[in-house]
């Protein structure tokens, strides 16, 4: 989130963090823009979500362009009620069209060997870094048309988000077809500290798909986490994609809004 060019920088110091004895014990903060409100706690602090929710609507609040309003979308998952209970309680309304699904994956050891079409092969960018061809299948896997853009300034906004301070680039797995482009990609991270992957993003070209390209590339990332320690991987989608792979529902993300004024 951090790396991403549609983030609200000038903003980040608004974010509200929550210490005891020297350690972090919760965040809340928006992921875009002011306006939303996403609530990190350790187990043990859930009593800080009162103080964060105002928090958030104190320094986290968005003002509405349609009649000037201030507001906030508060997110929170659906496996606390204690904290829907309190948005409730506040005057907040859910939005179910903004819920965010969050799946995981267990991860099998040993990993079993991922299929991959004849004539394809498997690589990462620790191996071929090419930002023009990472920019080339993002930008048509996620069906923005044949013309792409190949500017400075579109490149660099694909490395900084994958070159991220903790980020592998031996954990960007793309598949290659027989012409040397990209034609599948998936981009993942892996937490060291919670033993977890997160898979973001994947694309496949679209002359290339239906040829379970795109399951090649996300199956070897999560095979290369599982390598490092990962015990399973999750990832923000409910998509069938997924669900066919092995992916099961963790909980969804809430969105709730309230007008503040």
């Amino acid at each position: 989130m951090h790396f991403h060019p549609a983030l609200d920088v000038a903003n980040m110091d608004r974010f509200g963090i929550w210490e005891e004895a020297g350690a972090i014990v919760a965040v809340v903060h928006y992921e875009w823009h002011l306006g939303e409100a996403f609530f990190q706690f350790h187990p043990a602090f859930r009593h800080l979500r009162v103080e964060m929710l105002d928090y958030a609507e104190v320094n986290l609040h968005g003002i509405s362009r349609r009649d000037g309003r201030p507001y906030l979308c508060a997110y929170a998952n659906d496996n606390d009620p204690e904290f829907l209970a309190l948005l409730q309680s506040r005057g907040y309304t859910r939005e179910p069209e903004e819920t965010r699904p969050m799946y995981g994956f267990d991860i099998p050891d040993p990993f079993p060997p991922a299929p991959l079409a004849a004539g394809f092969r498997l690589t990462s960018l620790a191996e071929e870094c090419d930002w023009a061809k990472v920019h080339r299948v993002l930008w048509r896997g996620f069906d923005h048309g044949d013309d792409v853009p190949m500017t400075d300034e579109e490149l660099e906004s694909r490395r900084r988000m994958f070159d991220t301070p903790k980020a592998r680039r031996d954990l960007k797995i793309a598949v290659v077809a027989p012409d040397g482009n990209f034609v599948a990609f998936c981009g993942m991270f892996y937490e060291p500290n919670g033993k977890f992957a997160y898979v973001e993003p994947v694309a496949t070209d679209p002359a290339y798909r239906r040829l379970g390209l795109g399951k090649s590339a996300v199956l070897e990332g999560i095979r290369r986490c599982g390598a490092l320690g990962a015990t399973v991987a999750y990832v923000g989608s409910d998509q069938p994609f997924y669900q066919a792979i092995g992916f099961c529902k963790v909980h969804n993300t809430e969105c709730w809004v309230k007008y503040l004024a």
